[in-house]
């Protein structure tokens, strides 16, 4: 697959840098929103997690609406809402407002995953069996919401998802692995691979998904991306910093530990155990970081691998002007234009 035909888009979870403030993080959301639409990227998604202090975004539909306002080309969307954590009439309300604030621009990413610890995904919705027939219910539910086809006589055909709008937001399943890809095939919709979170079976998952295909109302042909994380710089000291501290970040997380924002100097002079050695060395299979020549070829070759033509980046720096940078030179590397 030629470099030209790839796009670059932008999966952005608001992380908080250490000594930084949420507050912070959000507006850092507001302004790489603005430069990636100036560089040409083609979507920016913004994420929902839940009682964590590294991560800001907690609510995608409102940090959307100020989105919306920002920018005026690239596609803005959730990567993803999830889904249990809310009510398929909720969902489906809230980002008809968003297609009423931006018609025709709006992406609804969803996941099965709560986004948070199971104990925080319980209080946030009491109800949540977590079980995968729920989940089929509520994406039936949501598409009959958008779209106003409940069946006469039913309870839901007397409720109308408002503001009533012309335009149906295009909509994303969002998984780490396959399942949720035969369900995007299920109901006609896009799919999302979490390559950051699982860098195994992305591939066969995409190649899946689109054998499975059944052409809906919003979508007659498969589309399909994959999501890693990314750091670019010309500076390989950099570089090398930032692999120890995304090793380290991911250690933490599965430890189940307190996840607090790092730095380099947190974690120069650890000590790893053989077992974590191996982790280290799997987890760096969901990272790409390097000079812009190896992001380009590395990038390129995972497009080929999945056989798509576009890709979501997640990039988490300690500083924020080496995340702009990063998305800079990527951009400058595939030959970005920004729409107009």
């Amino acid at each position: 697959m030629s470099t030209k035909h790839i796009r670059l888009s932008v999966l952005d979870q608001s992380p908080i840098r250490k000594r930084a403030t949420a507050v912070q993080a959000v507006r850092e959301t507001i302004e790489l929103a603005k430069l990636t639409e100036q560089l040409g990227y083609t979507r920016y998604w913004v994420a929902e997690h839940h009682n964590t202090g590294i991560l800001a975004g907690s609510t995608p539909e409102v940090l959307l609406g100020h989105l919306a306002a920002h920018t005026k080309t690239i596609r803005i969307g959730s990567g993803g809402i999830m889904l249990p954590n809310h009510s398929a009439l909720q969902v489906a309300e809230r980002f008809r407002m968003l297609e009423a604030l931006a018609p025709g621009r709006v992406d609804l990413g969803m996941g099965r995953a709560p986004g948070t610890d199971r104990i925080t995904a319980s209080v946030l919705n009491p109800s949540n069996q977590f079980r995968e027939q729920d989940f089929i219910e509520q994406l039936y539910e949501l598409n009959h919401y958008l779209h106003d086809t409940y069946e006469p006589g039913t309870i839901q055909q007397k409720i109308r998802a408002i503001p009533q709008v012309e335009t149906v937001p295009s909509l994303w399943l969002l998984s780490s692995s396959g399942q949720s890809g035969l369900f995007a095939a299920h109901f006609g919709m896009a799919f999302s691979f979490a390559h950051f979170i699982n860098p195994f079976g992305g591939p066969e998952a995409v190649k899946t998904y689109r054998e499975r295909f059944q052409p809906s109302a919003d979508l007659a042909v498969p589309q399909a991306n994959m999501a890693i994380f990314v750091f670019c710089s010309e500076d390989a000291e950099k570089v090398e910093r930032h692999k120890a501290v995304m090793g380290h970040r991911f250690l933490q997380f599965e430890k189940g530990g307190p996840i607090v924002p790092l730095t380099y100097d947190d974690v120069k002079d650890v000590v790893y155990t053989d077992a974590e050695q191996d982790r280290l060395r799997y987890n760096r299979q969901r990272v790409v970081a390097g000079s812009p020549q190896f992001v380009k070829e590395r990038l390129s070759a995972l497009a080929e691998s999945y056989g798509v033509d576009e890709i979501m980046m997640v990039t988490i720096t300690e500083d924020f002007n080496d995340r702009l940078l990063s998305y800079e030179l990527v951009a400058r590397q595939f030959g970005l234009q920004p729409l107009v």
